[in-house]
């Protein structure tokens, strides 16, 4: 096993079938850069008998067929895949998101710009001062993670479930921001609503923002 270092993956069986690569234990920008860029690179050029590849955060789960390959063969060329030089991002696409914060949309922006000491002016410049990576795709269709704020942005999640948001909804909570593309349960605060939906079926791709493309919040007029 490889050590837990974000530069240096783990490589983790998952039955007979997966092996979880995994950059770091814990939420980290390079290791969530690492994770990105070795999924494309996987994906670019698939060794024989990967069936599919799907990032995470911090980690990459590589599905295989072990009929065409085994652990030991598939994680000699991860390794080496893994080793090679650190992410380049220049392939990522910005994305302009205009949110209306607050309102009946966004029912926590007053309690979470408190709980900052912020005012709610304070907090949406803060929000929406620099651009944001697209960490992760994933939890429900189109569901976008994006990070990191800044460290003085730091909340936790709400102890209260709201037991469904819809689709546009602006979340916040642990230094990131997401938003839904589908009807969803959240433990995050709701601080507002974007007409940018990251979903649809009838198109395919069906997802527009992908891990790796970078963010920007703006004031809807």
């Amino acid at each position: 096993m490889a050590s837990e270092s974000p530069h240096i993956p783990t490589l983790m069986p998952l039955g007979d079938h997966a092996i979880l690569v995994r950059f770091s234990d814990r939420l980290d920008v390079g290791a969530n850069a690492l994770a990105i860029d070795f999924a494309q690179r996987l994906k670019d050029q698939p060794p024989v008998g990967v069936l599919e590849v799907a990032p995470n955060l911090v980690s990459v789960l590589v599905r295989y067929d072990p009929a065409r390959t085994t652990f030991a063969a598939l994680a000699g060329e991860i390794r080496l895949i893994g080793s090679e030089t650190g992410p380049n991002r220049s392939g990522g696409r910005t994305h302009r998101i205009e949110v209306v914060y607050g309102g009946a949309g966004g029912p926590h922006l007053e309690a979470v710009a408190a709980t900052l000491g912020l005012t709610v002016e304070r907090f949406v410049a803060a929000h929406r001062a620099e651009a944001l990576r697209v960490l992760s795709v994933g939890f429900a269709p189109g569901f976008l993670y994006c990070g990191m704020h800044g460290p003085d942005l730091l909340l936790p999640r709400r102890e209260e479930v709201v037991p469904s948001v819809p689709p546009g909804s602006v979340l916040f909570a642990a230094r990131q921001t997401a938003i839904t593309a589908t009807p969803v349960s959240t433990g995050w605060s709701i601080i507002g609503r974007t007409r940018f939906l990251n979903f649809d079926p009838e198109t395919m791709p069906p997802t527009h923002a992908i891990a790796g493309d970078d963010v920007t919040f703006e004031v809807a007029q």
